[in-house]
């Protein structure tokens, strides 16, 4: 189970560490669109990346628990 929770969470860890770094270089571009919010705010861009965080972690969560309570052996025999 933690094997295929960990894979799904680095994929998504990759994907906002690239993510937050493409924001902080294009919000100049977008500046003009935001209101009430800068383009480099810290407390915004935390609470977007650890949403998406959560969300990925439910959504690998399920799988990784039917993967935890297949017998291994049984899994293999099958194949």
């Amino acid at each position: 189970m933690r094997h295929g929770l960990g894979e799904g969470l680095r994929a998504v860890a990759l994907g906002i560490a690239a993510g937050i770094g493409f924001a902080l270089l294009a919000g100049r571009l977008v500046a003009s669109l935001l209101y009430g919010v800068s383009p480099g705010d810290p407390v915004a861009i935390a609470v977007v990346a650890l949403g998406l965080l959560a969300a990925a972690a439910a959504a690998a969560l399920i799988p990784a628990l039917r993967a935890g309570r297949v017998d291994p052996v049984a899994a293999l025999r099958a194949e």
